[in-house]
C-alpha cells in the first residue's frame, strides 16, 4: 500500500469549474491537479462541498451546463485531452475507459428497467454485444460483484434488491466494460459497516484482478487508511495535502488534515495507548462567496497567521518527500517554519 507508482494514467492540471448564479460567477474548483497511476487507489478526502463530486464530475464532463462549465485546466488521458474532446468521444470514454459509482444507487439505476437491461446496456454500446450475450455476461458481472442466485436477479428490478445488492449492481455496471479508472463517489454512503467491509473488500479483488485504478471519493478517514495507495486532501475547492497514504495519515502537513484525522478515535488516539476525547473541527466549510483573498480554513484553524488571511499558501513539499514519494501541502505554517 506504500509503494509509489510512476506509470501515470490520468493527469489533471489546474482544473477549474465555476457556475453563474444571481448573486455572479462563483468558483467551485480553483485550480485542481491530480494524477492517478495504473493500478493504485487514490482517495480524495474532505467535508461535504469541498469539491471532491464536482471534481469526479468535471473528469467525466458531467457539469451539468448551463449553469456550470469547466472554465480552464487540462485532463489529460492517455495523451488526450477530454476537456478538448467532442461529445461522441466523449460517450466513448464514460462507461468503458472511465467508469463512475454515484452516491446513491437508487437515484442512478432506473427503476423502469431490470439491472440485467441496465447492466447490459453498456456491453452492448461499448463492447458491441448482441441481446443474448449481454445478458449472459450481465449475469457474470453480478456473480462477480457477488450476489446470490444472479440467474434470478438479472431480471429483477432495483426496487427488489436490498440497499447493498444495488451497491453492487452499480459496481457490475461500472466494471462490466473493464474500465481502466473506475471512480466510486461515497460508494457505501447509508449502508450498514458490514455491507461497508463488503464493499471495500470486493473493490479491492476486482482491482486486484482487472488491475483498475480507484479514485475513492470519501468523507470517512476509516475508508481512507482502509483503501487507500495515496491521498488527497481538499478544500473549499482546493486541494490543500496530497501524498502516499502513510505520510498523510502519519505526518500530516496542513492542520486541516490533521483536524480530520483527529476526529477519528482509531487515527486520532495518543502513542500511550489512551483514550482521547473526540475532537472537532469548529465552525464548517465556508459559502464560496465568503473564501475571501486568503487561505480558505484560516477561520477553523488553529495555528492561522496574519499572512493567511491575504495569501492563498501555493502547494509547497514537505520533510518527508521525495522524487519517488511526493508528499505536499498548501500551508503557511510549514512553509514560514522552512523559510
Amino acid at each position: 500500500m506504500s509503494t509509489p507508482k510512476t506509470d501515470v494514467l490520468l493527469q489533471v492540471h489546474d482544473l477549474r469549474v465555476e457556475f453563474k448564479t444571481r448573486r455572479g460567477t462563483a468558483t467551485v474548483l480553483a485550480g485542481v491537479d491530480l494524477a492517478v497511476h495504473h493500478g493504485e487507489t487514490l482517495c480524495v478526502v474532505g467535508e461535504s462541498g469541498c469539491g471532491k463530486s464536482m471534481t469526479a464530475l468535471a473528469l467525466l464532463r458531467l457539469i451539468p451546463s448551463p449553469p456550470g462549465r469547466i472554465s480552464a485546466g487540462q485532463v489529460l488521458f492517455g495523451g488526450e485531452d477530454l476537456l478538448q474532446a467532442s461529445d461522441a468521444r466523449m460517450r466513448e470514454v464514460r462507461g468503458n475507459r472511465i467508469s463512475m459509482i454515484f452516491q446513491e444507487p437508487m437515484t442512478s439505476l432506473n427503476p423502469v428497467f431490470t439491472v440485467g437491461d441496465q447492466i447490459g446496456e453498456s456491453l452492448r454500446l461499448h463492447a458491441g454485444l448482441i441481446a443474448d450475450a449481454a445478458r449472459a455476461q450481465a449475469i457474470e458481472m453480478l456473480r462477480q460483484v457477488g450476489i446470490a442466485a444472479p440467474e434470478r436477479r438479472v431480471d429483477e428490478y432495483p426496487h427488489q434488491l436490498s440497499g447493498g445488492m444495488r451497491q453492487r449492481v452499480m459496481i457490475a455496471m461500472a466494471l462490466a466494460c473493464r474500465p481502466d479508472i473506475l471512480i466510486a463517489d461515497e460508494p457505501t454512503t447509508a449502508l450498514d459497516v458490514t455491507v461497508q467491509a463488503q464493499i471495500f473488500d470486493l473493490l479491492r479483488a476486482l482491482q486486484r484482478d482487472k488491475g483498475t485504478a480507484i479514485v475513492l471519493i470519501t468523507h470517512d478517514m476509516g475508508a481512507v487508511a482502509e483503501m487507500a495507495d495515496r491521498v488527497m486532501v481538499m478544500y473549499a475547492g482546493r486541494v490543500v495535502e496530497e501524498g502516499l497514504c502513510a505520510q498523510v495519515l502519519g505526518q500530516p502537513g496542513h492542520p486541516y488534515t490533521r483536524g480530520l484525522i483527529d476526529c477519528l478515535p482509531a487515527l486520532g488516539s495518543s502513542q500511550s495507548g489512551e483514550r482521547q476525547a473526540l475532537a472537532e473541527i469548529a465552525g464548517m466549510v465556508p459559502s464560496i462567496w465568503d473564501l475571501g483573498t486568503g487561505c480558505a480554513f484560516r477561520a477553523r484553524c488553529p495555528q492561522a497567521q496574519d499572512r493567511c488571511a491575504h495569501q492563498v499558501p501555493p502547494m509547497a513539499a514537505l520533510p518527508d518527500s521525495s522524487a519517488t514519494a511526493p508528499h505536499r501541502s498548501a500551508c503557511w505554517l510549514h512553509q514560514a517554519s522552512t523559510a
